[in-house]
């Protein structure tokens, strides 16, 4: 669980297809590793390890970029792309999907959300990519499936006395170290900045006048950064389960605080508990945990505090996730944590032979590398009250988490808050969920503010989970679809209940 939560932990419970690219890898770059042409050369998309290719409909491509966009001649990465063509004939373009992270996979993930989108397909092709420094895009892999789960068993992630502080903040310093290593120079060069320079690559590339596009939780925050820096290239660009792109390090990990505790109060009250009451029964059983963590059916490992809290957090992302939230809860108060385990497992994108995906680990060399916030433990200790009155089931572990998720990192933060401004440029959607555990309604406010007046136009919906756009609201999918297809605007403010 991190300051800004993976859209992608919506749909861990689901196999995702992890598609390759079989491309060829002439793609404008000359053969020589340099940049310079942007022509895409489509073919047929391999099988991941554990997963088959993703069928016919489907085609992955390579193309290059240049590693640092202030030396464009220099030395590139290779990201990693999948388009399916749109199935109508009035065709308007290509619509980019970015779901979330920092860290998640485009390529992964895009034929699984094809249905949602089906509708736009009739009229788009649907692309996606993984960004440099995810899976196929020069992945980042800061340590191995062995060190990651000795860790889970034996860092407490909200340490309660000295000895706990010291591995806690050792075990940090040591995860960027191997992420240093292990991505050398690339470390310095998967900022939130980069990524949205390599989309305009990617809109040359496709052969679109202006970016159309799909942002989806930190897919918002990139979508703002992109319409900041190209706002004349701006097409139609939707922002959904939206990033506050005013807020810091501590204003991100409050909101979650507050997001999450919004999002388990609703649960609650769905099961006829008192949120007051439920919440502390909760808090209390996270406690029992601390000191005397839960056995499991999983061979040898047990169900500590930090896999428990990550094990309810998954649920929370979607009303569907509450009856398994129900189930898992029971039977940890029994005294069995193979439930919550499972869901810590779904969220921790750790699959049942013991292997571990790297979402987690380039979600947190690209925010490190974007925030330039280094919040100390005495900083954190001091807050720590004010986070756990806000929520006592969340409040301690995300604030804890402000210390230790860049603490001792090796390579600078770049600014405090991103830069969105966009003026000039065409509307914006930025879509607002009421419910939403991860990136709370209001930061949808707050981007519409910073994108500039006249730019961004806010829909709201009072639904649950974590986005709206395909959660079963028909008024959010019609108003984002009549945008999309036809350039419809809605009026600022639009509330679907």
């Amino acid at each position: 669980m991190t300051r800004i939560t993976r859209w992608t932990a919506l749909t861990v419970a689901a196999a995702l297809l992890t598609a390759g690219c079989s491309g060829s890898s002439d793609d404008g770059s000359g053969g020589d590793g340099k940049s310079g042409g942007t022509a895409l050369d489509w073919g047929r998309c391999k099988g991941g390890e554990d997963a088959p290719a993703p069928g016919d409909d489907w085609q992955c491509a390579t193309l290059r970029v240049p590693l640092d966009w202030a030396k464009p001649d220099g030395p590139t990465v290779g990201l990693a792309l999948i388009r399916a063509k749109a199935t109508g004939d009035d065709r308007l373009g290509s619509l980019l999907f970015n779901f979330g992270g920092p860290g998640g996979s485009g390529v992964s993930t895009m034929p699984s959300y094809a249905a949602t989108a089906s509708e736009l397909r009739e009229r788009y092709d649907l692309v996606s990519w993984d960004p440099r420094g995810v899976a196929a895009s020069e992945g980042v892999r800061c340590r191995d499936d062995k060190a990651i789960q000795a860790a889970e068993s034996s860092v407490d992630g909200t340490p309660d006395t000295p000895e706990e502080e010291r591995a806690f903040l050792a075990d940090a310093a040591d995860f960027g170290k191997g992420c240093q290593e292990r991505a050398g120079k690339l470390m310095a060069h998967v900022s939130t900045t980069d990524t949205a320079r390599d989309m305009d690559r990617i809109r040359q590339a496709l052969g679109d006048d202006r970016l159309n596009y799909f942002g989806i939780s930190y897919g918002t925050e990139l979508g703002g950064v992109y319409a900041h820096l190209f706002p004349e290239k701006v097409g139609r660009m939707t922002l959904d389960a939206v990033v506050d792109p005013s807020a810091d390090t501590m204003g991100h990990a409050k909101n979650q605080t507050r997001g999450f505790q919004t999002a388990l109060d609703n649960y609650l009250r769905s099961t006829g508990r008192d949120p007051e009451q439920g919440t502390r029964e909760i808090a209390e059983l996270l406690d029992r945990i601390d000191a005397e963590p839960l056995p499991t059916s999983s061979s040898g490992r047990e169900l500590t505090q930090t896999l428990a809290l990550t094990g309810i957090v998954l649920p929370l992302y979607s009303k569907d996730g509450w009856p398994a939230l129900t189930s898992a809860l029971k039977a940890a108060e029994e005294g069995d944590g193979s439930e919550l385990l499972a869901l810590a497992d779904g969220y921790n994108d750790r699959d049942t032979s013991g292997r571990y995906g790297t979402t987690t680990h380039s979600q947190r060399v690209i925010s490190c590398l974007d925030d330039k916030q280094r919040p100390t433990v005495a900083e954190t200790k001091k807050l720590l009250p004010e986070f756990e009155e806000i929520s006592p089931v969340f409040g301690s572990f995300l604030g804890w988490d402000t210390a230790g998720w860049c603490h001792d990192w090796p390579v600078p933060g770049q600014h405090d808050t991103p830069e969105v401004s966009a003026p000039g440029a065409a509307p914006v959607l930025v879509v607002g969920n009421t419910g939403d555990p991860a990136t709370p309604y209001e930061g949808a406010r707050k981007m519409a503010d910073e994108l500039g007046e006249g730019v961004g136009v806010v829909l709201t919906w009072k639904g649950e989970g974590h986005g709206a756009y395909g959660s079963g609201s028909d008024c959010v999918d019609s108003t984002v679809n009549a945008y999309l297809l036809d350039g419809t605007v809605p009026e600022d403010g639009k509330v679907c209940s």
